[in-house]
C-alpha cells in the first residue's frame, strides 16, 4: 500500500481541500495522511466561515512526530494544497525534504492554490510569491489551474498555443510534469472542459463534458490533483492517471449536476470513481 502525506485544507461542512481529496484517494487503494493548513467551518467561498490557520510550527511538529516513531520511511508522497500562511510553505518544503531523506524515491506534488477573488476563494498575503519562489522548483508535480499557470509563469496566456507554451516553461523550472487542472477560456472549445497533462514526452489534451451550475462547486482541482498522484502512485502510467482523473472527476461532476447542490457529490460517486463509467481520451499534441 502507498502512503500521502497530504497537507492541505480542511472543512467540516461540504468538500474543499482535504475533504474533497482524502476519501477518493483512499477509495483508489492509497492511504493518505491528512495533515490540515487550516480548519474551517466551510469553504471561503461562502463568504463567511469560522475557524483558524493552523499555526506553522504545527507542520513540522506532526512530520518529526511522525519521524519519531520510525514510520516517516513509508511515505511515498507529500500533495500540498490550499496554504493557509505563507510561513506555511516553507514548513512544507522542510516536511518533504524530511520525507525525502528518509524514502529518497518519494515525491511532491505542488497544487499551487493561489485564490481566485472573482470566486470568492481567499488566500493569505504571501502565499503566491512562497508558491512560486520555493514550491515551484522542489515539485516532482505541479498541478495549475489557468490562473496559477499564469502566475507561475508570468505570461499572459490567452489562447490554446500560449497554454502549451506556458506548461513548457514550467517543466523547465523544476517539475518534471504538469497537469492544468482547467483551461478555462484558452481551450479548444467553450462548451468543453478541458486539460492539459505534460512531461518530458510530450503534451497531452483531453476535454470532457463542461456542466453548468447556478453556483460553481469548490474542491475540483483538490480532487484532480488528489486522483491523479493516486493513480501514479498504484503504478499507472502518466496518460492511464490523466485519463481516469479525468473520467473519475466527470463522473463527480455529473452526480453534483443532477443533485442540483452546490457541494461536489463525492460520496454519491463513490463507485463511479474507482470504475468509472465514460471514457474519455487524451490525444498526444506536441
Amino acid at each position: 500500500m502507498k502512503n500521502i502525506l497530504s497537507i492541505q485544507s480542511h472543512v467540516v461542512y461540504g468538500y474543499a481541500g482535504n475533504k474533497a481529496a482524502t476519501f477518493p484517494m483512499q477509495l483508489l487503494g492509497v492511504d493518505v495522511w491528512a495533515l490540515n493548513t487550516v480548519q474551517f467551518s466551510n469553504h471561503t467561498q461562502y463568504g463567511k466561515w469560522g475557524g483558524m490557520v493552523m499555526p506553522k510550527e504545527q507542520i513540522g511538529s506532526i512530520v518529526e512526530g511522525i519521524h519519531n516513531i520510525d514510520e516517516l520511511h513509508r511515505c511515498d508522497a507529500v500533495l500540498s494544497g490550499y496554504i493557509g500562511s505563507a510561513e506555511q510553505v516553507e514548513e512544507i518544503i522542510n516536511a518533504f525534504h524530511k520525507v525525502k531523506a528518509e524514502n529518497p524515491n518519494a515525491i511532491y506534488i505542488c497544487d499551487p492554490v493561489m485564490g481566485h477573488p472573482d470566486k470568492g476563494c481567499i488566500v493569505a498575503d504571501g502565499v503566491k510569491e512562497g508558491l512560486i519562489n520555493l514550491a515551484m522548483a522542489q515539485a516532482d508535480i505541479i498541478t495549475p489551474n489557468l490562473v496559477e499557470l499564469r502566475e507561475l509563469t508570468g505570461l499572459t496566456v490567452e489562447n490554446f498555443e500560449q497554454a502549451l507554451e506556458a506548461v513548457k516553461v514550467i517543466l523547465t523550472k523544476g517539475p518534471k510534469k504538469v497537469l492544468v487542472k482547467h483551461l478555462s477560456r484558452v481551450g479548444k472549445d467553450s462548451n468543453k472542459f478541458e486539460m492539459l497533462l505534460a512531461n518530458q514526452d510530450g503534451i497531452w489534451h483531453i476535454s470532457r463534458p463542461l456542466y453548468h451550475f447556478d453556483k460553481e462547486p469548490v474542491g475540483v482541482g483538490d480532487l484532480t490533483a488528489g486522483l491523479f498522484v493516486a493513480n501514479l502512485l498504484n503504478g499507472k502510467s502518466d496518460l492511464e492517471a490523466f485519463e481516469h482523473t479525468a473520467n473519475a472527476v466527470n463522473e463527480v461532476m455529473e452526480q453534483t449536476s443532477k443533485s442540483g447542490l452546490y457541494e461536489l457529490q463525492i460520496i454519491r460517486s463513490r463507485d463511479l470513481i474507482v470504475n468509472p463509467q465514460c471514457n474519455y481520451k487524451a490525444v498526444k499534441i506536441a
